[in-house]
């Protein structure tokens, strides 16, 4: 694979171009927005400047690595020399539905088409196109390029080759694959987001309060971070999604979430994004502080 095309400009995706331009390859970055696009670039670029900063790049390679990521609005002509798209939209079937559709019309017959969600199903995904096995789940973890896992994930169709194919571009990008098959939540969520509603569960019960919870995981269980924090991180409507589908696909009250959670949302208290969640936030996310909401 020479070339790659990245859909959607957010944290993942920017990330994910990040990750494959420090690695030589030249990537398109897609967005319908050109204001998020540009948005995407000063964040790789001082991402890239960090790195350097910390002695983790050689600066000199920083335009270097800038100048393999061109960013377009141009779908068609951004995808039509792809040997990988990777989709990185929001985590909302519908959308990823109506792009799947897209990238199979416009992407030469031979492309292998990815997406990076985080539990919707990617033999659903591939049922929109004419080439289910070529359809495959690449599931990276935020920070793109700090965290080495890739979860990829096999849909009902996805050929060994194609499989075969991401897990030897990941390990050559410095990932490491975990190959899973194609049910609600793979892995990753299927774990992680029940642990994350329990937790939310017993602050909305009045077991402990936000900072005791997630110290309990850090100091406990060797988490680097608690439950709450990571909510907030991840966001919490994508957990609140990521619930749902799990929810649904098991059809288990064990996945249903918390009110507090819901209340959350609703309020549009979303974690890191929005500055509010467990916690509240200031410039820099890592001086954070209990939100007042959950003090005593």
């Amino acid at each position: 694979m020479e070339h790659i095309s990245v859909i959607g400009a957010g944290t993942m995706g920017n990330g994910i171009a990040h990750h494959f331009a420090m690695h030589d390859y030249p990537v398109v970055l897609v967005d319908v927005d050109s204001e998020r696009l540009e948005k995407a670039l000063l964040a790789i670029s001082g991402n890239l400047d960090r790195q350097a900063a910390k002695g983790l790049l050689d600066p000199s390679r920083v335009p270097e690595v800038l100048s393999r990521i061109r960013i377009s609005t141009d779908l068609p002509a951004a995808v039509s020399g792809a040997d990988l798209i990777i989709e990185a939209a929001s985590e909302n079937l519908s959308v990823k539905l109506s792009l799947f559709q897209r990238m199979d019309a416009l992407a030469p017959a031979a492309c292998i088409l990815a997406s990076n969600t985080s539990s919707l199903s990617i033999t659903k995904l591939a049922s929109e196109t004419s080439r289910p096995s070529q359809v495959i789940g690449m599931h990276f973890m935020n920070p793109v390029p700090v965290m080495k896992l890739v979860e990829v994930i096999r849909g009902f169709e996805t050929s060994a080759g194609v499989t075969d194919a991401i897990c030897e571009l990941a390990k050559k990008t410095g990932k490491v694959p975990c190959v899973v098959n194609d049910y609600p939540g793979f892995i990753a969520n299927r774990v992680l987001m029940p642990m994350i509603n329990e937790a939310i569960y017993a602050l909305h019960e009045g077991v402990a309060g936000v900072e005791s919870i997630d110290l309990i995981m850090k100091l406990g269980m060797a988490h680097p971070m608690g439950p709450l924090q990571l909510a907030d991180y991840i966001g919490l409507d994508t957990c609140l999604a990521i619930l749902k589908v799990l929810e649904e696909g098991f059809g288990s009250s064990k996945f249903s979430p918390c009110p507090l959670l819901l209340n959350m949302v609703n309020a549009g208290e979303l974690g890191v994004k929005t500055g509010h969640g467990f916690y509240s936030y200031g410039e820099k996310t890592k001086q954070l502080k209990v939100s007042d909401r959950f003090l005593a």
